[in-house]
């Protein structure tokens, strides 16, 4: 999500051999001992290629790496994703100017080809060709993992879909670093992506959230965000989950100016309005208080409604009580309605 290419200088490995930083480093395990999660592989089949192995000759089968990239902080990325890219026989990116920034810092000399929004869909028959005829494809997103909020899932489900085997190298992600910089509850936790960029449409998506909350969902919530819309985003969030639920503002993660804001949405929307942010953005929303997801609550307001209404009528009284978008209230009212009947039955 975030672009490599706006990190500052201080942001960058150190100088030296990127083979080996810190020499004199203690190793990470006890001298002698083996890390619990290393152990023998079972050999790999010969018609599928070892993840980051150089590739002699061609396989039968291809292989397509989803590979991680850093969010902001070029130390992020790990050897084993530059030596996926490395090895591979082609790298597909968003934007070709942002992944040579990682080619030249890693010396990667991989051919490179744009994979976005607007060409993704005409492409992939044609990727998925070469990936059958045994070439080794790494997927890279700007930043931080492929296929979350970034290009790639179309390409990832139809190799799967074609028998072709996909791996992925892990590494940064900014939901999972704002999650566990935020100080809201780490799991369970639903990552929503970005909402819609009008205020309408943004407002029914969190009322849908709001109403999986009254059913019983207990997460806590986190969208991406950009900067010019920030504002605009957490006074919808007050408006349809209120001004007191626990919240954090995430910006410029991995980077120089990093920060995390955490405080109620009602000040946090009330600082944005009035301070407008730059960068990067990550918002956490914490679960509401167990006295506000109670289960049956919804249910209880329609019943009520329904013994003096019809389930139209019902159904939009409840709705504009409680915020919750009336398609969803109306297909609960039409449940609880039918269920009446065949109980008189």
């Amino acid at each position: 999500m975030s672009d490599p290419l706006s990190a500052s200088a201080s942001d960058h490995p150190s100088s030296g051999s990127k083979a080996a930083r810190h020499p004199g480093a203690s190793p990470s395990h006890s001298e002698g001992m083996t890390p619990r999660h290393a152990r023998e592989e079972e050999p790999a089949p010969e018609d599928t290629p070892t993840p980051g192995a150089p590739m002699h000759g061609k396989s039968r089968t291809g292989l397509l790496t989803l590979v991680a990239t850093p969010i902001g902080n070029l130390g992020d990325m790990s050897p084993r994703a530059a030596d996926a890219m490395r090895t591979a026989d082609l790298v597909l990116c968003e934007d070709t100017r942002v992944t040579a920034r990682l080619f030249s810092e890693y010396n990667i000399g991989t051919r490179a080809e744009p994979l976005h929004d607007h060409n993704e869909r005409q492409r992939v028959p044609g990727l998925i060709g070469r990936l059958l005829d045994g070439q080794h494809i790494a997927l890279v997103s700007d930043a931080g993992m492929p296929l979350l909020s970034d290009p790639g899932y179309r390409l990832a489900r139809a190799a799967m879909e074609a028998g072709i085997p996909v791996t992925a190298v892990p590494g940064p992600n900014a939901a999972l670093t704002g999650l566990v910089l935020s100080g809201l509850p780490p799991h369970p936790f639903l990552f929503v992506g970005f909402p819609p960029p009008r205020s309408a449409a943004r407002r029914e998506s969190f009322a849908t959230l709001r109403a999986a909350e009254l059913a019983g969902l207990h997460a806590t919530l986190i969208w991406h965000e950009a900067p010019h819309r920030l504002g605009e985003m957490l006074a919808d969030i007050v408006a349809v989950f209120g001004s007191d639920r626990p919240a954090a503002v995430a910006r410029e993660l991995t980077k120089r100016f990093e920060e995390v804001r955490r405080d109620t949405t009602g000040a946090l929307a009330a600082f944005y309005a009035e301070t407008p942010p730059r960068g990067e953005i990550t918002v956490l929303l914490g679960p509401p208080e167990d006295a506000e997801t109670d289960a049956g609550d919804l249910d209880r307001q329609l019943t009520e409604a329904l013994d003096s209404h019809s389930v139209k009528d019902a159904a939009a009284l409840i709705a504009a009580a409680s915020g919750l978008p009336r398609k969803v209230v109306y297909a609960r009212a039409l449940e609880l309605s039918a269920a009446r009947r065949e109980n008189k039955e």
